[in-house]
């Protein structure tokens, strides 16, 4: 090459950044291109292959709208969602020095693509799963600091699919919110509300990243998951999911985020009469979750 051997070019870029005003900026796009120069040399990337990746990522941004992220999706099924995810959370921990006696904070998991800001807020015990195919479930808990203190005021969005794979968000532009809601915790802590058992479902495998997901002979399933994302005034929020102990794919989830802290046994009851004095006419579940929040640095 006239002016760059190839093991000199990314240096090259790096050097252009002297003058670059942000210090984290520079330090990340300095190892970025580092990484990526020496992806190309270890493959030795050719230019229609590099056009190929080119045209993915094309393929992916004309996916995206404002309810679906394609991007989130890829990033979740290569597991860079759940690294980030693991990295904040070890850096939260790390500021805060756990006292004698109290336990592990729980642990945090992946957004998703499939969040939607503005969930009703519903009083304790409200159903948000009216309409919604599935089998009914109870889900009640308490939210408490590292030493069982409760917390009381937490904020607790909770969403989830139905029971045939599908988010509000999947069912069209004028589908209404469905299986998503806000609750509050009381005094004691406690929260509480009715949805559905969750069941397994394929991430979108209709775009870019569902052929890569094809080409890497990997299936897009995830098992079954309530999503959570909990704030309170004093504590680090978390997002998190509370996953069915029974459902398909619980070791092979599309997204890698399943930890097993989050993985909960569902209790299965006979027709009758519910905690809340709710009478079903059918099998009904219970799941039971305590989380625990580390405190704000």
């Amino acid at each position: 090459m006239s002016q760059y051997a190839a093991q000199d070019i990314g240096q090259a870029v790096i050097d252009r950044m002297a003058d670059a005003p942000n210090p984290r900026f520079k330090e990340v796009m300095t190892a970025l291109i580092q990484h990526l120069h020496a992806f190309a040399q270890e493959v030795q990337l050719t230019p229609d292959e590099w056009m190929a990746g080119i045209q993915f990522l094309t393929d992916v941004a004309k996916m995206c709208d404002e309810k679906r992220q394609e991007f989130i999706l890829l990033s979740d099924t290569l597991g860079l969602s759940m690294l980030v995810v693991a990295i904040q959370q070890a850096r939260g921990a790390a500021r805060y020095q756990p006292q004698p006696g109290e336990s592990a904070p729980t642990e945090a998991t992946v957004l998703g693509p499939f969040y939607w800001e503005g969930a009703p807020v519903l009083p304790a015990g409200a159903n948000i799963a009216e309409g919604a195919p599935g089998e009914p479930a109870w889900y009640h808990g308490r939210v408490t600091d590292l030493g069982g203190k409760p917390v009381a005021n937490a904020a607790l969005d909770v969403w989830s699919g139905d029971a045939e794979g599908f988010y509000d968000l999947q069912k069209g532009p004028d589908a209404p919110m469905q299986l998503r809601a806000r609750f509050h915790t009381d005094a004691d802590g406690r929260y509480s509300f009715w949805s559905i058992k969750p069941t397994y479902y394929p991430v979108p495998d209709d775009g870019p990243v569902g052929r890569m997901l094809r080409g890497m002979g990997r299936h897009p399933n995830r098992p079954g998951h309530m999503h959570t994302m909990l704030h309170a005034k004093g504590h680090q929020p978390l997002i998190t999911h509370l996953f069915d102990a029974d459902s398909p794919y619980i070791d092979s989830d599309a997204v890698f985020g399943v930890r097993d802290s989050l993985i909960v046994k569902f209790g299965q009851h006979a027709p009758g009469t519910a905690p809340d004095g709710r009478v079903l006419a059918k099998t009904w579940y219970d799941c039971a979750y305590d989380f625990r929040l580390v405190p704000a640095a």
